[in-house]
Order: C-alpha cells, then sequence, then structure tokens
C-alpha cells in the first residue's frame, strides 16, 4: 500500500447461501453507525455471481440515486462501471477517502415457496341465498423477482426485512383467494355443495389473479400456485340446510322427468295406434279400388259402351248450348256476331259425335237382339286416324268422317299438314290419295274444244 493509502480496501460481495435480499456491510463496521456502515473506499473490488444483481443506493440532499451491477461481475469499482460516482461531491479525497451508499444483493434465482391457508369464510349459492356455508381453502404459492427493477420501485430496500416481506405477500394471497372462491359459483355458475370438486377451474382462477395483482404490487413474479384443498364444513347449520334444499330440488325433477316420460310413452302409443288405423284404412280403400278395376276388367266391352254414351251425351250438351249461346244468329245489321267457320266446326264435331252416339245405341241394340254367346264379347277393332296441323299446333287423331266435316267447314284445306302412324314424315292432305274423298271431287273440268285450224 502507499502511503496514502488508509485501512484495507473492501470486497463487496455475498456469500449468503439462501437470501432473496441481503444488505452488505464492510468488515468491522459497526451498525446504526451510517458513516462508516455505508462508507465504501474508492479501488474496492466487486464481485455479483450469475443470478445476482448489486443495487448501489445513495442518499443525497437533492434525491436517491441507485447503479445497477448484474452479476456475474468481478471488478474493481470505477467510474467507468459506476457512472453516477462521477457525479458526488467530494468523492476523492488522495484516493483513499470512502463514498457512503448502501449496496443490497438480490437474488434473482431463487425460487420462494410460501404455504398458505384461508380460514373457514362464508360462500353463499345463487340460487338459495338465505343459507352460507363455511369454506376454507389451504396451497402453495411459488414466486421469484425476475424485475428487480420494477421491485425496487416498490420497496425501500433499507426498510427490507424478509420475513416481514413474506408476511405481507401471504395476507395479500389470502385476501385474494377469499375473494374469487367467494365469487366462484355465482361467476362459474357452480353449486356450492360441489365446489370441492371444481379445485382444477378454482386453481386456475387464483393463478391468473395473484400472478396480475402480485406483480402489480410487490413487484415479484407468481411460477406456481397449487390449491391443495377446498374444504366445506359439513357439520354447519348452513350446510345441511342446504343439502336438504337440493334434495328436496332433485326429487322434485327426479318426479318431474317421470311424468314427463310417462306422458312421452302415452302419446307414443296413442300416435301409434291411429298411424295402425289409418294404414288399415288405406289398405282397406286399395283392397276397393282394386276389386273395383278387377270387376271393370271383367266387364270391359259394357263399360266401354257406358263410357262411349257418356262422351256422346256431352258433346250433344255442348252443341245444344252453341244454340243457346245464339253462335249461329245473324244480327240484322249486318253485324260481325256471325262466325260461319265456329258454326261448321260445330256442326262437324257434333255429326262426328252424333255418329258415336249412333253407333253406341246400334251396338247396345244388336246386342240386346243377339242371342247370348257362350264366349266373351270381344272389343270393337280399333280405328286409327290423321293428325291435323292447325295453327302450328298438332291436333287429332281424327277419323275419315270427321275429317270430311272439318273439310266441309274450312278446318282442314288440301295444304294443311298431315299424319298417322306408319308414316314417316308430315305431308300435305293433298298428296295422300285417301284423302281425296274427304275434299271432294277434285277432277278439273274437260277443257272446251280448240277450233282446229
Amino acid at each position: 500500500m502507499s502511503k496514502k493509502t488508509r485501512g484495507i480496501l473492501d470486497v463487496i460481495r455475498c456469500d449468503e447461501k439462501s437470501y432473496l435480499v441481503w444488505k452488505w456491510h464492510p468488515e468491522n463496521s459497526q451498525l446504526g453507525d451510517n458513516k462508516r456502515e455505508n462508507a465504501i473506499r474508492w479501488g474496492s473490488s466487486l464481485r455479483v455471481k450469475d443470478g445476482e444483481v448489486a443495487v448501489f443506493v445513495y442518499n443525497q440532499k437533492n434525491g436517491i440515486y441507485q447503479d445497477f451491477i448484474v452479476g456475474p461481475y468481478d471488478a474493481q469499482i470505477r467510474t467507468a462501471n459506476l457512472p453516477i460516482l462521477s457525479n458526488l461531491i467530494g468523492l476523492l479525497y488522495d484516493g483513499d477517502t470512502p463514498f457512503q451508499a448502501e449496496i443490497y444483493f438480490i437474488n434473482l434465482a431463487r425460487v420462494i415457496q410460501t404455504p398458505f391457508g384461508v380460514p373457514f369464510f362464508d360462500v353463499f349459492d345463487p340460487r338459495f341465498l338465505d343459507f352460507s356455508v363455511p369454506v376454507a381453502v389451504r396451497g402453495m404459492l411459488t414466486f421469484n423477482i425476475a424485475d428487480f427493477q420494477g421491485f425496487i420501485k416498490l420497496h425501500r430496500l433499507i426498510d427490507f426485512n424478509f420475513e416481514d416481506f413474506q408476511a405481507q405477500i401471504k395476507n395479500a394471497v389470502i385476501r385474494y383467494v377469499k375473494g374469487i372462491v367467494t365469487n366462484i359459483p355465482v361467476e362459474k355458475n357452480i353449486p356450492v355443495v360441489q365446489i370441492e370438486r371444481q379445485i382444477a377451474l378454482i386453481n386456475d382462477v387464483v393463478g391468473d389473479e395473484l400472478k396480475l395483482r402480485l406483480f402489480t404490487d410487490f413487484g415479484v413474479t407468481v411460477t406456481g400456485v397449487d390449491i391443495s384443498t377446498v374444504e366445506l364444513d359439513k357439520n354447519s347449520d348452513g350446510y345441511s340446510k342446504l343439502i336438504q334444499v337440493t334434495q328436496d330440488i332433485s326429487v322434485a325433477k327426479v318426479e318431474a322427468q317421470t311424468a314427463a316420460d310417462v306422458k312421452n310413452i302415452h302419446d307414443m302409443q296413442r300416435i301409434n295406434a291411429e298411424n295402425v288405423q289409418e294404414t288399415l284404412r288405406i289398405q282397406r280403400e286399395e283392397g276397393q279400388y282394386a276389386q273395383h278395376k278387377q270387376t271393370q276388367t271383367n266387364n270391359f266391352a259394357a263399360y266401354q259402351v257406358e263410357s262411349q254414351t257418356q262422351v256422346g251425351v256431352a258433346g250433344a250438351n255442348a252443341l245444344g248450348q252453341m244454340g243457346a249461346n245464339n253462335a249461329g244468329e245473324m244480327p240484322a245489321g249486318g253485324g260481325g256476331g256471325f262466325n260461319p267457320a265456329a258454326m261448321m266446326a260445330g256442326m262437324a264435331i257434333g255429326g262426328a259425335m252424333g255418329q258415336n252416339i249412333a253407333g253406341t245405341m246400334n251396338n247396345m241394340m244388336a246386342g240386346v237382339n243377339q242371342p247370348p254367346q257362350t264366349g266373351a264379347i270381344p272389343p270393337p277393332i280399333p280405328s286409327s286416324g290423321y293428325f291435323v296441323e292447325v295453327n302450328g299446333k298438332q291436333t287429332g287423331p281424327f277419323d275419315m268422317s270427321v275429317l270430311a266435316q272439318m273439310a266441309m267447314a274450312g278446318m282442314i284445306l288440301t295444304s294443311s299438314l298431315v299424319w298417322r302412324e306408319g308414316m314417316s314424315s308430315w305431308l300435305q292432305a293433298d298428296s295422300i290419295a285417301e284423302l281425296k274423298s274427304v275434299f271432294g271431287d277434285t277432277t278439273p273440268d274437260v277443257p272446251p274444244d280448240t277450233p282446229q285450224e
């Protein structure tokens, strides 16, 4: 040492094995004597292990200053690593005058586990607010200091005491857990008598809440919350009454459900019976219809005559209606009420229907006059007719007699297109030999004699 050096240089370090916040004191210092207790000689060395941070606190007239050195670090203290030292007045006197500062070591790697227990407190079921049930909660809180600057801002390191700090956190945890569990039945719709089964849900809700609250209030980072027990006081009067009310409601629900099930069974039986009746009715009607059709098939000839007679009568009624509507009258003034084409068409259709009626009646009379035959009566030979193109639309088929009437009424011309089965395409009526008789004698007159030269 030089002559200017007085005393031994300090080695500032923390040798505590288990700590959260620890204050360093110079060797041979007297506790309570701030002049020597906080005196640090220039040139002293500082050793900060990995996972630690050393905090220098300078208490000056114009405020409190702080410097942070995060480990690992091992070197002499200089203004290069503590910039605030260059601003302190009276720092150097011949290179050996100490400067005043308090040094705290904060353990960033240590994890603190704090058990907590919330004594019995009343919890109400939102469905039965007249009955309160005592509930107790026990568990373990795990935390550390990850943000040391935020931690220092919330706590005066000079007055820091770990036991007091841990007790403050435990009291806060008890207060927060009590509030959370009290509101769980309402917020999560959980009956109080079933709250013991919801430890996992309660643990998640409590963990999320404590992480935010303890970081904000104490600057600590919660790394785990483990609720081991949620206990109901089953000997309490409130629990007994709540169980009784719950059982009564359960019995009422079972009875109501049973009644509803019985009603459903009766309704299903009634519906099934109605379905059976409806099925039988449909089967009966279908059987009657099939029997009726079988009867018609066995008596087809009589059924055919009956149907033709109905068609003829309908045509005659329509022809009579045309006369009732004055379709054939001509106004005296020569107005446009007379429609010859309509009149001729009606005559043609009426004639055709009249022929159908006459044929039907003749067949009926012939059947009456002839002796009965042992065999079945064969159906009439079907007659095919021609289809006629009228205004771009297919009409028909019409037999020869109806076509003759239509030709007389001007409804079909020699240039009209016709078709019948066996023809490959539509042809003009005058190109078919069979239809020439429909239009009458179309042979041209013999030309007059030409004079002889």
